[in-house]
Parts: structure tokens; C-alpha cells; sequence
């Protein structure tokens, strides 16, 4: 097959390599710099996996600038561009998708679109009438930011949503690429795939939300948190997983796709979302208070990811934390080897470990590392196991 994946982040990559082990596939981007580093084999994203495939595999590879000529001969075009959540429409902003789409149809009537991306409920259903097209249809990611290889490579689960025989070519693409055995490969409706990748990031985003309240129960009684959570995940059917504290649940995915699904309620009675996203703004509120009741003239923030093994810090849950503590007039400093930019949000930027440990009356660390355990009684953490 000849496949199109259009985006070079973690979704699209992470697509293109898996596929590229038995298929001719162009990765597409509108970022000359992400094209010239993965024709260079150099991953622009942080993936370990990911930059190991690229030099150590035989791939049909390659990247390209998007545009309409590349989408002429392909048999299936992957879509995995950047749906951010909009407040001011309550919706997704799904105009790159639109976008690519329109070019693919204007050039190749016979090309199955896949839109990887985070989508509402009912959005292809409705992008099919508006374009008078059958070419698309909706197969949802469930990977990790810095393992999105490894996620693809060894999927929990392949979801396509078309009860179709070009459904069944690309769930069969996925899984031959994948290095797992036994996968479940589920065909659903249109919606019903939709509503599965919502459902799912809402739960996980529930999950947090448990432990991070269960925590600001315990700081507030003056119990001890990890003696609570251990207790509680020794019950088989709650398990000892994803249960440790955080700053909130951040990332790319959760807080868009919470908000998305609970805008797909509006004529659905519901509790449990709105709780969810509300939530997380409580949880801030909570921690900041703590932070800033220590009266400190300059608080340090450890690093804006959200994790180890990734580069994106968007909607990271420190930066919530940060925007808290700055609007009480403290001064914050921030160390961020990823940050190129001398500032963040107004905030300087130190580059030297050390002067940053050196200011900080407080240093405020999501997840904590190796390099500041020596100043351990200075660092505000709610990380107990070192998890991601």
C-alpha cells in the first residue's frame, strides 16, 4: 500500500514507522525543520523507540511538505494533525483535519481517509455530508507521549470505526506492523469509535482526579497519603496502577478530551464529567494554597513536562500551578532543558541546575528525578513512587 500520514508529531510518527516496516509511506508536515530531520532519520519528537527504528530499521520512509500532489496516488491517507479544544466555541478546532481532507478529495476520490486525530462525537458522520464524500473514516490512537512506538508496536487494542472491507485492510496494516500477538481488533460504528476515545482518556482522567483528591484529603487531615493509596489499590478490582499523585492530570490529551465529551452532553443529563473537569481546577487551587501559605520569595518550577521520556509540555499541570502562584505576586523561576526561549510566560528561564536550586526558596516538581534529591527539603512534590 501506498499510505499519506499527514502531521510529524507523536500520532503521526508513530503511525508512519509502524507502517513503513511493509508499506511505501511519505510522512507529510507543514514544518520544513520536522521534514529535514526525519529524512536525516532523526526523530522530532522524543521517542526512544521511535529514533531507534529510524536508524537501526530497514523503512520505506520518507518526509515531504504537504501539499495536494502527494495525496494523488496514495490508497490510504492517515490524518494526524492538531485538535486543540477552543473555549470560546466549546469544541474542538478541527480545521487542520478539514483542511487536509479537502485536498485529499480534491485530487483522489479513491483514497480511505483515517483520521487519527481526537475528534467529537459524530464529527466524520457530519464531515461526510458537508464534503459529499465516503472516503473518511475514524480509528482512534491510544498511545503515550515518549512511548508511542512501544504503544503502537504492543497495542492494547485496534479500533476502527467501519464495519468495511477497507476497515479490515487497515486494522490487518496495524497489526501486521505490531510486535504483539493477540491483539483484539473491534470494527464499531462511526460514532461508537468516537465516543470510545473520549470515554476512555475521560476515565483515565477520572482516575487521576481520585488519587489527586484522595491526597488532598490525606495532606489536609495530616495522614499519610501512600499508606491510603496502597491500601485502597490492594483491592483487585481498583489495582496498583495510575494511582500516583500529581499536579493535576495534564498533557496533550486528557484536559481537551474531558472537556470535548462533556460539551457533547449538552442536552445529556450527566454528574460525573462536569465532576471530572472541575476537578482538576480544585486540585490546583488546593496545592497552590499549600505552596504559597510557605510564604517563599521565588518559587523554582522543575521542569514543565509532564513526564519522563517526553518533550511536549503542553497543558502541563505545573504550568496551572505556576499561573497560582504568580498572580499572589511571588516571583517563579523555571528550569526547562527543552525551553529555547530565555522566558516563560514572563518567568526566567535558568539554564544552570545549580543557580536554579540556589534561587529557589521552593522548588515545585510534578514528578521528581535524581537531580534535585540533594535538595530534597526544599521540594514540593505530590509524587510518591516516581511514575508517570
Amino acid at each position: 500500500m501506498k499510505v499519506i500520514v499527514v502531521g510529524i508529531g507523536y500520532v503521526g510518527l508513530a503511525n508512519a514507522v509502524l507502517l513503513a516496516q511493509n508499506h511505501e509511506v511519505i510522512a507529510a508536515d507543514i514544518s520544513q525543520e520536522r521534514v529535514d530531520m526525519l529524512n536525516r532519520l532523526e526523530s522530532p519528537v522524543e521517542d526512544e523507540e521511535i529514533s531507534n527504528f529510524l536508524i537501526n530499521k530497514k523503512l520505506n520512509l520518507k518526509a515531504h511538505i504537504i501539499n495536494p500532489s502527494i495525496f494523488e496516488n496514495a490508497d490510504f491517507v492517515i490524518v494526524a494533525t492538531p485538535t486543540n479544544y477552543d473555549p470560546e466555541t466549546n469544541h474542538f478546532d478541527t480545521s487542520s483535519v478539514e483542511n487536509v481532507i479537502r485536498s485529499v478529495v480534491a485530487v483522489n476520490k479513491l483514497a480511505t481517509i483515517v483520521i487519527k486525530s481526537t475528534i467529537p462525537v459524530g464529527y466524520v458522520r457530519a464531515l461526510r455530508e458537508k464534503l459529499s464524500t465516503d472516503q473518511i473514516i475514524f480509528s482512534p490512537e491510544f498511545l503515550r507521549e515518549g512511548s508511542a512506538l512501544h504503544d503502537n508496536l504492543f497495542p492494547s487494542r485496534i479500533i476502527v470505526g467501519e464495519k468495511s472491507k477497507r476497515a479490515n485492510i487497515f486494522g490487518n496494516m496495524l497489526l501486521e506492523g505490531a510486535m504483539k500477538n493477540d491483539v483484539p481488533l473491534s470494527f464499531t460504528e462511526l460514532d461508537e469509535a468516537e465516543a470510545i476515545k473520549l470515554f476512555a482518556n475521560s476515565y483515565l482522567a477520572m482516575r487521576v482526579a481520585f488519587f489527586n483528591e484522595l491526597d488532598s484529603f490525606a495532606m489536609a487531615a495530616g495522614m499519610n497519603t501512600r499508606q491510603i493509596i496502597e491500601g485502597v489499590s490492594l483491592d483487585p478490582r481498583i489495582g496498583n496502577h495510575y494511582n500516583n499523585p500529581s499536579f493535576g492530570y495534564g498533557g496533550y490529551c486528557l484536559p481537551k478530551d474531558t472537556k470535548q465529551l462533556l460539551a457533547n452532553y449538552s442536552k445529556v443529563p450527566q454528574n460525573i464529567i462536569s465532576a471530572i473537569v472541575d476537578a482538576n481546577t480544585t486540585r490546583k487551587d488546593f496545592l497552590a494554597n499549600q505552596i504559597i501559605a510557605s510564604r517563599p520569595s521565588i518559587v523554582g518550577v522543575y521542569r514543565l513536562v509532564m513526564k519522563s521520556g517526553s518533550d511536549n509540555f503542553r497543558q502541563s499541570s505545573v504550568q496551572g500551578i505556576m499561573k497560582r502562584v504568580k498572580a499572589k505576586g511571588i516571583s517563579v523561576v523555571v528550569f526547562e532543558p527543552v525551553l529555547e526561549d530565555e522566558s516563560f510566560f514572563g518567568s526566567p528561564v535558568i539554564r544552570d541546575l545549580e543557580e536554579f536550586k540556589r534561587l529557589s526558596d521552593i522548588v515545585i516538581a510534578n514528578r521528581v528525578t535524581d537531580e534535585i534529591i540533594d535538595i530534597e527539603a526544599k521540594v514540593f512534590t505530590r509524587d510518591l513512587s516516581g511514575a508517570n
